[in-house]
């Protein structure tokens, strides 16, 4: 199993997904401000590695940073926990897994407060792996043998701790199925190009990328059957916020009939905060303007870098979780996991 980030001999260990495809980079940092440089370059990036570096950024806060007492440590990890947050402020992981660690840290007396934290983000990380191990399983019953799946960004091992949420999916599913995959370039980070069609080609999985505009067309050409994606943040109402891109696919799936399914843990399901309040990350321009050191379009020219969408609840075919599919209507059916998830345990 491809493991992305990890906590290791006193030091978080990550892949950094911008050198891919061409390299493999592991960084390997005691520094919670590295973390939070890596978040904010997208070296780390999706939703559930967000969530777990948040937490382990956090911890070595704990471990290495100076504080008197239980009092400054708390304002410490507030304050790291607002840089965090400026860094990349749509993914729901992050917030997450802030409010456990704090949680922890407000109930742990002063004298193991460092390990009460530092197990907590460890079980974070754990859990993050066996969710997705959980929505692969859920989700390959969803895929027929024969099946060509349409995936947009990246959502696999290189996007979560380990396993990955749609691409998970779709790798649990090709070992005993025989599938084919189109995954879109995504621009202008090109995660689509870039670490799903390297993550494919470590499980042996026939595939093609498309242009993001593309897209569209294969949909009415008939060459889609299905479409799963990820999510960086689900809102109670049952909209998801994914990558810039998910609407269009999702609305042009519901065009000519195609199910189109999000896949996610339900830490990724925001219990308080409604579309007018979430803040969609606006990135560089020069993301679009360039890629990496090359200019592709008029060195004076504007460009507009959303970097995420909102899809509507009625073009959602289901919500594969670690705990079920939350299938149409999907605004009814997500509140009525939520409470059944509350009423067992609190993981949210």
């Amino acid at each position: 199993m491809l493991i992305n980030i990890k906590f290791e001999e006193g030091k978080v260990k990550f892949i950094n997904t911008n050198k891919l495809p061409n390299r493999i980079q592991i960084v390997e940092t005691d520094d919670p401000d590295r973390i939070i440089e890596a978040i904010k370059n997208m070296e780390i990036r999706g939703a559930p590695a967000i969530g777990a570096a948040t937490a382990l950024c956090l911890a070595l806060v704990v471990l290495y940073k100076k504080y008197e007492n239980k009092q400054e440590l708390i304002k410490l990890l507030s304050e790291y926990s607002k840089k965090l947050i400026d860094a990349r402020p749509t993914a729901y992981n992050m917030y997450s897994s802030i409010n456990k660690i704090m949680y922890v840290a407000s109930k742990s007396d002063e004298k193991n407060i460092a390990s009460a934290i530092l197990n907590e983000a460890l079980k974070i990380c754990e859990k993050d792996i066996e969710a997705n191990l959980k929505i692969a399983e859920f989700g390959n019953e969803l895929i027929n043998d024969g099946d060509k799946i349409l995936t947009h960004c990246n959502t696999g091992a290189l996007a979560t701790v380990g396993v990955g949420t749609a691409l998970g999916i779709i790798a649990k599913a090709a070992e005993t199925k025989k599938i084919f995959v189109y995954v879109t370039e995504t621009r202008p980070k090109l995660q689509g190009s870039r670490l799903t069609a390297w993550e494919l080609e470590k499980y042996n999985i026939p595939y093609k990328i498309i242009p993001d505009s593309a897209a569209g067309y294969l949909m009415k050409l008939g060459e889609i059957n299905k479409v799963i994606v990820g999510a960086d943040r689900i809102l109670l109402t049952g909209h998801v916020i994914n990558k810039i891109g998910t609407f269009t696919i999702a609305s042009i799936a519901n065009l000519y009939k195609i199910p189109f399914y999000v896949a996610s843990p339900v830490t990724t399901i925001d219990l308080e905060n409604t579309i007018q309040n979430v803040k969609i990350e606006y990135r560089d321009p020069l993301e679009i303007l360039k890629i990496k050191r090359y200019w592709i379009a008029p060195k004076k020219a504007n460009a507009l870098n959303l970097a995420f969408d909102v899809t509507d609840p009625e073009l959602i075919e289901g919500i594969i979780t670690d705990y079920g599919i939350i299938n149409k209507p999907v605004q009814e059916n997500i509140r009525k996991l939520v409470k059944h998830i509350k009423s067992a345990e609190n993981p949210l």
